[in-house]
C-alpha cells in the first residue's frame, strides 16, 4: 500500500491521486471472490467515491495513516455496494416465495426434498420455470454479509478456492500417484493405465492381457493397494499397516516397490531424467 504523506493536506487532489492505486488492489481482492456477473468497474466507482470522501473526512491529528483509513472506508463502501445489487424483480421474488411454500408442504407430506418435477407440477408450472427461478434468484443473491466496516474483506466474502497449503499437498499427492503409477509391475500398471485413464471397459482389458475379468478385477484390486500403501509410505507412513509376515517374499516385494517409488521421487527432485530401476514386485 502506498504510505502516508504529511506533505500532502488532507482533502487535497495530490491526496487522491496518491491513494488511487489503493481502490485498485481493494477492487481486484473482491472481484475474485464474488460471482463474475459483477461489474468491476461499479465497484470501482463506489471505490473511487469512498476515496475522496475519506480524503475530504481525514484528520491526521487522530494519528491513523491515511491509507489504512481509506481502505476502511473504501471496504465499506464496496461492500454497501454489493449488498444494493438485486437482478431479481418483485416477481421473480413472488414466485420463489411460491415455490418455497409449495417445497415445505411437499416436504411434509412426502417426508423428503421434492424433486424439481413434483414442485413443478404441484405449482402448476412447467420444470424448465422452476429451474429459470431458482438460477434467477441465485444471481441476485450476491452476498449476505453481516460484518462491521473493522473487518478486511477477506474476513466477509468467501473464497472457493483452496488455500495455498492444500493446493501445495494436492500437486504433491499427484506427483507421488503419477511416481507410484509408473513403478508398478506391467500388467498391474497396464490395468490401471486402461481402466482408470483410458476408460476402457474391463472385458477389453482382460482381452488384452489373456485373462478373465475377474482376474483383471483381481489385478485391479492389488493395484489400488499398491498404489494407496505407497502413497501413505511417502506421506503419511503410520497410515501404512504392517505386512503379515514381515520376512515373506510378498513384503520384501511390497519394500521393493516402496523404494523404487522413492527413488523415482528424489530422481525428480534432482531434475534427473536417468531411468529407475524397475520394481521387483511381480503379479502373477
Amino acid at each position: 500500500m502506498t504510505p502516508p504523506n504529511n506533505d500532502v493536506p488532507p482533502g487535497s487532489e495530490a491526496l487522491i491521486v496518491q491513494h488511487m492505486a489503493l481502490v485498485g488492489h481493494i477492487v481486484r481482492e473482491t472481484m475474485s471472490r464474488v460471482p463474475s456477473h459483477v461489474d468491476r468497474d461499479d465497484l470501482t466507482s463506489a471505490g473511487l467515491t469512498a476515496l475522496v470522501q475519506a480524503a475530504n473526512a481525514y484528520d491526521p491529528e487522530r494519528g491513523v495513516p491515511f491509507n489504512r483509513y481509506a481502505a476502511t472506508r473504501i471496504r465499506g463502501a464496496i461492500v454497501d455496494d454489493l449488498r444494493s445489487i438485486d437482478w431479481a424483480s418483485r416477481s421473480v421474488r413472488r414466485r420463489s416465495r411460491e415455490l418455497d411454500m409449495t417445497r415445505a408442504n411437499l416436504a411434509t407430506v412426502l417426508g423428503r426434498t421434492a424433486s424439481p418435477a413434483e414442485v413443478a407440477q404441484a405449482a402448476g408450472i412447467t420444470i424448465e420455470e422452476v429451474i429459470a427461478n431458482d438460477e434467477d434468484v441465485s444471481r441476485a443473491q450476491v452476498l449476505s454479509l453481516s460484518a462491521s466496516e473493522d473487518d478486511a474483506i477477506g474476513e466477509r466474502l468467501v473464497s472457493s478456492a483452496p488455500d495455498p497449503q492444500a493446493m501445495l499437498e494436492h500437486r504433491e499427492r499427484l506427483t507421488y500417484l503419477t511416481e507410484a503409477i509408473a513403478e508398478l509391475p506391467d500388467r498391474l500398471r497396464l490395468v490401471v493405465e486402461q481402466y482408470f485413464l483410458a476408460e476402457r471397459p474391463m472385458g477389453e482389458i482382460a482381452e488384452t492381457l489373456g485373462v478373465t475379468e475377474s482376474r483383471v478385477s483381481q489385478l485391479r484390486a492389488e493395484a489400488m493397494v499398491l498404489l494407496r500403501d505407497a502413497l501413505n509410505m511417502a506421506l503419511d507412513p503410520e497410515l501404512v499397516a504392517p505386512a503379515a509376515r514381515p520376512n515373506g517374499c510378498a513384503a520384501r516385494r511390497r519394500e521393493a516397490y516402496f523404494s523404487a517409488v522413492a527413488d523415482r521421487h528424489a530422481a525428480g527432485l534432482r531434475g534427473q531424467m536417468r531411468p529407475t530401476p524397475a520394481a521387483t514386485y511381480n503379479a502373477s
